[in-house]
């Protein structure tokens, strides 16, 4: 017999046990294993008055903010319509069946007054952090560091040339991202990272930086930069900086030593590209930290500090040789490396008694230390483990959808950085760590 739908809804009690409803295995019962918010009311208690109506609870707005970037949904209108038509994220954020959802236009406020005040999202990412690392997912061993750009909130048509952009304004008169600009040009990862006039400046969001670096149409964008253990890809700090090397690199040190700070964990070594090869980062690592720098060490053909040049050496094309400035013949042995150098040599003898020899190769012990890795099998396990930093930023982008900024400034970037940074790590956890089924489901009545 063909079955019917029932036209009458009007049944007047129901037993309803909401938990019951959310599978076991559901990513919204692994994660909430490892998102501890017991505290956050406390740490807030001051932001609130003690008189009026009351408040959205901030444990509430946590929640719904983790939903949204765990699952993509990128858009706070959009969060709040899922967790008002979705049961387990109505589990996941405690609300009952018949409980209200806050409006969308409740996280703006909170987000740029308590949350950043408090340093709110800062505090849960560590939290989950220390939850890795109870379970045995960090270790000390090994860290990568990488940066990537993402798309900033800015238009090409509406921007102005850098040469027309005036630091000197008032920060009164103007808009939250300029002010958050104006706060950072003291900065290392922000304005005194480079003294560059860019290109292009975008008035609405100053702090975003013009570039080509993807070998295609130029955009303004940001550097979201990761420093992830090698053991199990968990992110240990992240942190916004400018879309420049520079900026990079001092992003890089301020969260291996906040790391070190806040954790107690310090790598014995890093892993890194080219970009963080340069002389400045490999003698803080080496002779500041201590930490063995699994990076390819960057060179330039054309040095300004009184050193020779590549220009300075004379190719040979009849014996293949080159000549250096002192005379002598810089041979190869025809070995091409990593698909793509070949080497050319001079004899030790002639190099040990030249005296242009402190011109030629100067004293750099860190380049050296870095150099001297190169080639081993612990150089290589390094280059291996690196893509997994690669794969965090993928994930990010193709998974997550965090491709374009939705905030502007600074601390837009970093309110945006940090919380997917919580979504990956929570992702992490949940699929390396077992989590048994809960005591007592939500009961709805």
């Amino acid at each position: 017999m063909m079955g019917r739908l029932k036209s009458d809804q009007g049944q007047l009690f129901y037993e309803f046990h909401l938990g019951n409803v959310v599978p076991e295995d559901h990513l919204v019962r692994k994660i909430d294993a490892a998102l501890d918010l017991s505290w956050l009311r406390g740490e807030l208690a001051s932001h609130y008055s003690s008189m009026g109506r009351p408040s959205i609870d901030p444990e509430l707005m946590i929640r719904m903010l983790v939903v949204g970037y765990v699952f993509a949904i990128r858009s706070e209108r959009l969060i709040c319509r899922e967790v008002q038509v979705n049961l387990a994220y109505r589990w996941f954020c405690k609300l009952g069946i018949e409980d209200a959802v806050p409006d969308h236009s409740a996280f703006s406020r909170a987000r740029n007054e308590r949350f950043r005040d408090g340093d709110v999202l800062r505090r849960v990412f560590e939290r989950i952090v220390e939850a890795c690392i109870a379970a045995g997912l960090v270790g000390g061993e090994g860290f990568a560091v990488d940066a990537s750009l993402i798309a900033a909130d800015a238009n090409k048509q509406r921007s102005i040339a850098g040469q027309d952009w005036r630091r000197d304004r008032d920060p009164a008169r103007s808009s939250r991202a300029v002010k958050e600009y104006l706060a950072t040009l003291d900065d290392p990862a922000w304005g005194a990272a480079s003294d560059v006039v860019p290109k292009f400046v975008s008035p609405s969001d100053p702090a975003a930086q013009w570039t080509g670096a993807h070998k295609g149409p130029a955009f303004f964008a940001y550097s979201d930069n990761y420093l992830i253990n090698v053991k199990f890809g968990v992110i240990v700090d992240v942190e916004a900086s400018r879309a420049i090397r520079q900026a990079e690199v001092g992003a890089a040190k301020t969260m291996i030593e906040r790391t070190e700070e806040r954790f107690g964990l310090k790598p014995e070594r890093l892993v890194g590209d080219t970009a963080y090869g340069a002389a400045p980062m490999l003698n803080w690592l080496v002779e500041e930290k201590g930490i063995a720098p699994h990076i390819p060490v960057f060179d330039k053909s054309k040095r300004d500090d009184g050193t020779f040049s590549r220009s300075d050496f004379r190719y040979d094309p009849t014996g293949d040789i080159y000549h250096c400035p002192g005379g002598k013949r810089l041979g190869t042995s025809g070995t091409v490396h990593e698909g793509k150098t070949l080497l050319y040599r001079a004899s030790k003898l002639d190099c040990d008694v030249c005296p242009l020899k402190p011109q030629c190769c100067p004293k750099e012990p860190s380049r050296d230390v870095a150099r001297s890795f190169a080639g081993t099998e612990g150089f290589e396990l390094s280059r291996r483990q690196r893509k997994k930093i690669e794969m965090r930023f993928a994930h990010l982008k193709r998974i997550l959808k965090l491709g374009r900024l939705r905030l502007r400034g600074p601390q837009g970037a970093q309110d945006e950085f940090v919380p997917a940074a919580i979504a990956q790590n929570l992702r992490r956890f949940a699929s390396l760590v077992a989590r048994p089924p809960p005591a007592q489901a939500l009961r709805i009545a």
